[in-house]
């Protein structure tokens, strides 16, 4: 068990940095594989200043990654791709690609970097200071840190709300939380929030934060005190176990655990009658709890045993320990908060020019349009064959420029039924689609009379009327009249 010199300071206000607050509220969804829990290692000796990735589908440690000196909080951006390690001897934030586990270029951040949360649209982290009082932006776009933000003395822990709209800070010494304006960077006032707050969490619904007091010496109880995020004030301390740290809600927002220094527990706490679960037995002195997103499994660093104890939420039972480095302090999960997107529907209207009917040779202009006008891909315009269910294409597929494709082309004389057929170019992206069937119609060719054929040569140079008396002639000798009309 730590003693309660050195160690309980450095462990309140400094090391147990990284509770699950670094991971952004995930709903409780199926969890994603893989899954990926990530432990920093502070201490020295052997796996010192590295972090230990564990496969949470087989608790399985994998080697550990080097990282800055003294590491202690851990956050992954909410779509799982990157792990931010705060440094805090080396005054730096380490970030870790995740597919590859492999390390980035140090950020400079200053003095004494401790804990560590990323908004939910993954666009900051903010990172606090523990020597100078302040919390720092990092624009993780370009890992760039910002101007620092006054807070408390010796702010420890951060958590942002499920909007992304506020960050809440634990000032350990001060005994505050301050509420920061994450979108001017601005610091509120503070909250009283009991006898050395260090812990934070905030209820999925984001209407509470709850904070654990490790109340001075930690030989008595400590608690956890709830803020009404809505008027920023504190409630009524919650009493659990002795030098209460870190703390996680499940994804349902039902259930608090909230490890105890002293006391080698974890508390599980009902948030609804705020009544405490048996006390749950881990490694020795335990830090850090984190929570898998499908609410299933709890993750516990154990400072002094080197070692993380996974917990069934279901039983409150402790599996067996993972041996990771020496000094296990901050905890979080890489997984994807967002599965791969149904594909957008889509729908093609079609038209031709000029209108049905048509003549004969008439140059026709046939247009698809598709909606919405962003889906990429191509259209093929077709023709009914007398054969039921069976086209035959007009031309080549045409390309969809800003949700529109047309071709032109002649139609022969005779009734067509035309329909224009949408292929995405990533099916993921967009479904295919096909118009409503075109009737259309081209005119057969209009037909002119022939001409009278030519009098013969042979009757040439005959003299006018001469046929008219020969017909009469012959008409008087049968006795018939001549024709009229």
């Amino acid at each position: 068990m730590a003693s309660l010199g050195t160690l309980l300071v450095f462990v309140a206000a400094v090391v147990v940095e990284m509770v699950a607050v670094a991971l952004a509220p995930m709903s409780a969804a199926a969890m994603p594989n893989p899954v990926t829990v990530y432990v920093t290692n502070y201490g020295s000796g052997a796996n010192s200043s590295t972090v230990t990735p564990i496969s949470a589908a087989t608790n399985t440690p994998s080697n550990p990654i080097p990282v800055g000196t003294g590491p202690t909080g851990v956050a992954v951006t909410p779509d799982g791709a990157t792990a931010y390690i705060a440094n805090s001897v080396s005054g730096t934030v380490t970030p870790i690609t995740v597919a590859t586990n492999a390390p980035g270029s140090p950020i400079d951040v200053g003095t004494s970097p401790h804990g560590i949360a990323i908004t939910p649209d993954g666009k900051t982290a903010y990172l606090t200071n523990t020597d100078n009082g302040t919390v720092r932006p990092i624009t993780l776009a370009t890992n760039t840190p910002g101007s620092p933000i006054p807070v408390g003395t010796e702010p420890s822990l951060i958590a942002i709300t499920p909007d992304g709209k506020t960050a809440y800070v634990t000032n350990t010494v001060s005994g505050t939380v301050t509420p920061i304006d994450v979108t001017t960077d601005t610091p509120g006032n503070p909250i009283p929030a009991g006898t050395n707050p260090v812990g934070i969490a905030i209820a999925p619904d984001g209407k509470t934060a709850y904070v654990t007091n490790f109340v001075g010496g930690g030989s008595g109880t400590g608690t956890v005190t709830p803020i009404d995020i809505t008027t920023n004030t504190a409630g009524t301390p919650i009493p659990v176990g002795q030098l209460p740290l870190g703390i996680a809600i499940t994804p349902d927002g039902k259930t608090a655990y909230v490890t105890n220094d002293i006391s080698s527990t974890v508390t599980p706490l009902d948030l609804t009658t705020k009544n405490l679960g048996n006390p749950i037995f881990v490694g020795d002195s335990p830090q850090a709890v984190v929570i898998t997103p499908d609410g299933m499994t709890a993750y516990v660093t154990n400072w002094g045993s080197a070692t993380v104890t996974p917990i069934d939420v279901a039983t409150n039972t402790p599996g067996s320990p993972i041996l990771v480095g020496n000094h296990p302090v901050g905890i979080a999960i890489a997984a994807a908060t967002s599965t791969v997107p149904n594909p957008v529907s889509t729908s093609t209207q079609f038209n031709v020019a000029p209108t049905s009917p048509a003549a004969a040779g008439t140059t026709e202009t046939l247009t698809a349009t598709i909606t919405p006008a962003g889906a990429a891909g191509s259209v093929q315009f077709t023709e009914a064959t007398h054969l039921i269910g069976f086209t035959t294409p007009i031309g080549s597929p045409v390309t969809v420029t800003n949700g529109s494709a047309s071709m032109t082309t002649t139609l022969p004389p005779g009734t067509h039924t035309l329909t224009a057929v949408f292929t995405p170019t990533d099916p993921t992206a967009s479904d295919s689609s096909t118009s409503d069937p075109l009737t259309y119609v081209v005119n057969a060719p209009t037909q002119t009379p022939s001409p009278a054929p030519p009098i013969p040569p042979v009757f040439g140079g005959l003299p006018p009327g001469f046929f008219q008396q020969l017909i009469t002639w012959l008409l008087g000798k049968l006795q018939l009249p001549f024709p009229t009309g």
